[in-house]
């Protein structure tokens, strides 16, 4: 509970602080999605007037390929149209590399005994990047991380180096979206049940209302490589979070219910956090709503009411929804930030204080 006027000063300017720090993330947001809007547009950076050279190699390395997957380095220069980038996870150019990248669950993993330690002796024009796309709720250790990072790369806006699940990009030229043939209600999957999860208490109860095909760990099969085609069927999708925590918006949207044409029914952040990255009226959240048995009604309106249902659609002639190629496109990122930041240092002082906030 937040104090009142009478509360303690010292936790009133830390509440001062949080808030002014949600703003400033909240205008970072903006200026970053303007900026993906514009993306279709950039030319390339060597294409720039007056380059006369390419820009300089960058290295990165990947001390702990994430979860253990080993797979091959791509080419940001095809993949992502980012030059002199040599992502890495070859140790042996511990060394030579700008950046190095810690992957936070393979941190708590190993333990901080396996981080580089010298000789050589680390170079204190060497960024150290922590890596996570996890919520606070699923990151252990973050206490024991003070003063060991130089960059955040996290889905958080106000990350150094800002990776989210998915963004929408503004088509070259508006076309006609189709919708896919809908004949089911309401989907969700779901792989980590937990009952002491909001979403899952939510889920008990929306279904006294309204049927919900769940597919995953307690329900209906689903295929590999069938997860778009199969919610492409259904009118709505739970795109339910399984923590709530600012900007932490995943794939649940972006893919499961955007890439597969169902509007998404959110639990997660607040409506206005999630109006940061896509358009108020291309999601229903169940904030709108005083009770699931309210939100299950307005469903089955809609389900009746195909003008009005299409209307959650209208964003689609405008914009294209890109997914984030994990894990590459990070890499990629990271070469693109090294070079952008110059000789600019600092030190991650209290990261779980952040990321926690």
């Amino acid at each position: 509970m937040e104090p009142g006027p009478a509360g303690p000063p010292g936790r009133s300017r830390a509440l001062r602080r949080r808030r002014r720090r949600r703003l400033l993330a909240a205008g970072l947001s903006c200026t970053l999605l303007a900026l993906y809007a514009c993306l279709p547009e950039l030319p390339a950076l060597d294409a720039w007037p007056g380059r006369t050279r390419p820009p300089p190699e960058v290295t990165v390395l990947l001390w702990w390929e994430p979860f253990g997957h080993r797979r091959r380095m791509t080419d940001c220069q095809r993949r992502f149209n980012i030059s002199g980038c040599r992502p890495s996870a070859d140790r042996s150019r511990y060394r030579e590399a700008q950046a190095v990248i810690f992957h936070h669950r393979d941190l708590v993993l190993h333990g901080l005994g396996q981080l580089p330690a010298g000789p050589p002796q680390r170079s204190p024009a060497q960024r150290w990047v922590w890596m996570n796309f996890e919520s606070p709720s699923h990151s252990p250790g973050l206490r024991d991380l003070a003063g060991i990072f130089n960059w955040t790369m996290s889905y958080r806006v106000d990350s150094d180096i800002f990776v989210p699940y998915g963004y929408l990009r503004a088509r070259r030229a508006p076309s006609h979206f189709s919708l896919p043939r809908k004949t089911k209600l309401v989907a969700w999957v779901i792989s980590n049940w937990n009952e002491a999860h909001a979403r899952v208490r939510y889920y008990h109860q929306l279904r006294k209302y309204v049927p919900i095909d769940v597919y995953g760990a307690q329900g209906l099969v689903l295929e590999e490589g069938s997860r778009v085609r199969t919610i492409s069927q259904y009118k709505f999708y739970l795109a339910f979070e399984n923590s709530q925590h600012p900007d932490y918006i995943t794939e649940k949207l972006w893919r499961n219910a955007f890439k597969s044409s169902a509007v998404p029914v959110v639990l997660g952040p607040s409506r206005s956090n999630y109006e940061l990255f896509i358009p108020p009226d291309s999601f229903i959240h169940v904030d709108d709503f005083p009770s699931p048995r309210k939100l299950a009604i307005y469903l089955k309106f809609l389900d009746q009411n195909k003008p009005l249902y299409r209307r959650y659609f209208a964003w689609r002639d405008k914009y294209d929804v890109h997914m984030t190629s994990f894990w590459d496109e990070q890499y990629c990122k990271v070469c693109e930030a090294v070079r952008t930041a110059g000789d600019q240092l600092k030190t991650i002082q209290n990261l779980a204080s952040w990321f926690e906030s």
